[in-house]
C-alpha cells in the first residue's frame, strides 16, 4: 500500500527503533511508495512514511528491494556530493563512501551480506541517514 510522505523535520529527526519480523507489512508498503515515486525517488526510509522502524527500500540499479535493520560494516573512498531528498526541499551537501559492507535482514529476518557501490551505496547511506535520524 502506498503510503503519504513525512515532511516534518521533528519527525523526521527521531532515530528509528530496530525492525522485527511483525514489519514486514512495513517494507512491502515502502516498495509500493517506492514505485510510486519512481520518477523522483529512488530510496526511501520508513520514517519518511511516518513508521519509526529501521527499514529502507532502494533501487537497486532497476531492482527495488527492502532491508530491515541495515548496518554498514565497512565503507570507503570518501567523496563530497549533493544529494535532495523526497522528504525536504532543495539539494544539500554531503559527504557518502564510494564502497560499503552492508549487513541487513530480509522480510523474512533472514541476515545477508553484501558490498554495495557507486550510486546503490549512495541510496543506501542516504537512507541509512534517514534511519539514524540525520537529514543532509
Amino acid at each position: 500500500m502506498e503510503r503519504a510522505i513525512v515532511t516534518s523535520r521533528l519527525a523526521l529527526r527521531m532515530p528509528s527503533e530496530p525492525a522485527t519480523e511483525q514489519d514486514a507489512p512495513v517494507a512491502q508498503d515502502l516498495l509500493d511508495t517506492l514505485a510510486a515515486h519512481a520518477n523522483e525517488c529512488v530510496g526511501l526510509a520508513a520514517n519518511m512514511v511516518g513508521v519509526r522502524k529501521r527499514i529502507i527500500a532502494v533501487d537497486d540499479n532497476g531492482t527495488r528491494r527492502a532491508m530491515l535493520n541495515p548496518e554498514i560494516m565497512e565503507k570507503s573512498g570518501p567523496y563530497e556530493t549533493e544529494e535532495g531528498c523526497l522528504s525536504l526541499p532543495g539539494r544539500r551537501g554531503t559527504t557518502r563512501y564510494q564502497s560499503i559492507m552492508l549487513r541487513w535482514q530480509d522480510a523474512d529476518m533472514a541476515w545477508h551480506e553484501q558490498r554495495f557501490s557507486g550510486w546503490t551505496a549512495q541510496i543506501i547511506q542516504h537512507e541509512i541517514d534517514h534511519c539514524n535520524g540525520i537529514l543532509i
